[in-house]
């Protein structure tokens, strides 16, 4: 390892003026000589590299020496996956060759023998020394190193790549994908497969830990679990991949070395346990941030990974960190949609002899709030009101929309004693008056208790899906009376009011028509579905009834929210 004279002076000074230390270090060497940095930029030069390049040095530094520099013979920029010294550089061991060519300004190329050395740039900070001379024999080219046996063909690659975008970008789970990022690598690229991911709090969780053992995947839990901190400075292979610096090779050597992290001694315990012999470290990020480290390793296959193959794990990394990313935002407004909803929802009144229960399940595959709301409240008089309904949209405003019909309709009941139809007449010109609600839905109703252990309910349908009423004995029928036309649209016509008796012991379901609409399907058909699968689940408890109520009737194709009201009468002499 060669590095600058004094880099404890260095260390004291600006990058301009390190630069220029090292560009005078460099001087001493006889021939054209540069530094880059761990990304491949270049920091420091020499004279003699300008005179070959014919670039000065304000023309080379802070640029990527690939970029600018690497070319085909024929002068065209040559890919990253295929550039002999840029696998060596990320190699990050020494490395010699012949045939490289680099560009000039003037569009000439300088055909080049090289080597390649690891830097201490001081501050705790590694480089690559790269020099090189004009090649002189350039019969005696050295071809660059055959890939190992198991590298992958070209179009192989790109297959696998393209298999990678497509699997990863179709699913909005992290977990799944994860599970499919595994199914893609092992064992095809290797036996062993691990992840570490970074939390939303900064913290390492070592999250995946899979082996191939013939056909199967096995994953090794007691392998799993939190890590260390990432280090700031150390550079040992996983923590330069979770700082996103560089991806890297590794073998049981590299751990051997007394560790300086703690994330250096869980890679010793790691190598130990597995039995690999050969790994390849690459960091897994997205635009804006990393998120991890994928390691491939090798034990069974006899095979080392060799530098040729990390620019494909790279690939994959990248792909499974923007996947990762997409997934994480989702879920994250996800959760926030779902935390405003039920702050939204109100909670239920504990009612005498009633038994009620309430369910709010979002769209499977929206990540917004919705405008399917409940409610149940006491009135003045003692009875209980009762609510269902959908505001048009899913998002921010049709929430809002949703909480002015609901708050405005707990108002006007609790403050006037009239039938429910009156209480929906007032609502219906208050939403086209006041509110930027244009559409909603819903029912209204009031229960409470009548003679011998019945109870009456009353309501009015203000354009939603009707009652369910379902017996202790299974019997189900729609409460289709009652029915009106749907709030804000402007037409003035009397709402109707409808009556029925509540046996002991019979169920009441008041829904949303998330639960029974699905594409393809007419609406009688999921109508029918719910009136049997309710009567089939009579004899269940409240709480069974109405899960299982939604797990069997909520169709897998639905694309709205559904909210759900379920009340059950108490059986007479219990």
């Amino acid at each position: 390892m060669v590095g600058p004279e004094n880099p404890e002076a260095a260390r004291k000074r600006p990058a301009s003026a390190v630069s220029a230390d090292l560009g005078r270090a460099l001087e001493a060497i006889g021939t054209g000589a540069y530094v880059v940095d761990e990304e491949g930029r270049i920091v420091a030069v020499n004279t003699r590299a300008e005179r070959l390049l014919a670039r000065s040095t304000a023309q080379l530094l802070g640029h990527d020496a690939h970029d600018l520099l690497h070319r085909g013979p024929h002068g065209r920029p040559i890919p990253r996956t295929r550039c002999g010294m840029r696998q060596a550089f990320r190699a990050g061991h020494p490395a010699q060759g012949d045939g490289e060519h680099f560009a000039r300004p003037d569009g000439s190329l300088l055909r080049v023998s090289w080597l390649i050395t690891p830097y201490d740039l001081g501050d705790d900070d590694s480089g690559t020394l790269v020099v090189f001379h004009p090649a002189r024999h350039p019969q005696a080219t050295v071809p660059p190193p055959e890939p190992a046996a198991a590298a992958l063909t070209e179009l192989e690659r790109l297959t696998l790549l393209a298999e990678t975008t497509g699997r990863l970008t179709s699913t909005l789970d992290a977990d799944e994908t994860l599970h499919r990022l595994v199914d893609l690598v092992v064992p095809r690229l290797a036996d062993w497969a691990i992840v570490d991911l970074i939390t939303e709090r900064d913290e390492v969780w070592r999250t995946v830990v899979v082996h191939a053992d013939g056909d199967k995947l096995v994953r090794h839990e007691d392998l799993q679990g939190p890590m260390p901190p990432v280090p700031e400075a150390s550079q040992m292979p996983l923590s330069r991949a979770l700082r996103g610096v560089a991806s890297t090779l590794a073998d049981p050597q590299t751990y051997r070395r007394a560790p300086d992290t703690g994330i250096a001694l869980e890679q010793r315990h790691l190598f130990d346990a597995t039995g690999m012999h050969s790994a390849a470290i690459a960091p897994i990020r997205s635009t804006r941030a990393v998120l991890g480290a994928l390691t491939l390793g090798r034990a069974e296959d006899p095979v080392p990974f060799t530098p040729a193959e990390l620019p494909l794990i790279e690939d994959i990394a990248r792909r499974a960190g923007l996947a990762l990313d997409n997934a994480r935002l989702y879920q994250r407004q996800r959760k926030v949609a779902e935390t405003m909803q039920n702050h939204l929802l109100p909670q239920m009144p504990g009612v005498p002899d009633l038994q009620m229960t309430v369910r709010y399940l979002p769209a499977p595959d929206a990540s917004q709030v919705g405008g399917d709301w409940y409610d149940a409240f006491r009135l003045s008089d003692g009875s209980t009101a009762l609510a269902v309904g959908d505001v048009v949209g899913h998002d921010l405003e049709a929430a809002a929309g949703m909480a002015q019909v609901r708050n405005m309709l707990r108002a006007y009941a609790w403050s006037r004693q009239e039938p429910p139809s009156r209480i929906v007449e007032r609502l219906d010109q208050a939403v086209q008056h006041i509110t930027d609600v244009t559409m909603a839905t819903m029912i209204f109703a009031r229960i409470e208790a009548a003679a011998a252990g019945d109870w009456r309910l009353s309501w009015t349908n203000a354009g939603h899906p009707p009652p369910l009423l379902i017996t202790h004995e299974g019997l189900a029928e729609y409460l289709t009376d009652g029915h009106g036309i749907l709030l804000g649209t402007g037409a003035v016509a009397p709402r109707p009011d409808a009556t029925a008796v509540l046996p002991p012991g019979s169920t009441l379901v008041l829904y949303t028509d998330g639960l029974i609409e699905a594409p393809g399907h007419t609406l009688d058909t999921g109508l029918n579905r719910l009136r049997r699968h309710a009567a089939a689940l009579a004899h269940r408890p409240l709480t069974a009834f109405t899960d299982q109520l939604l797990h069997r009737v909520r169709p897998t194709t639905n694309d709205d929210d559904v909210a759900l009201l379920a009340l059950r009468t108490p059986v007479r002499g219990r």
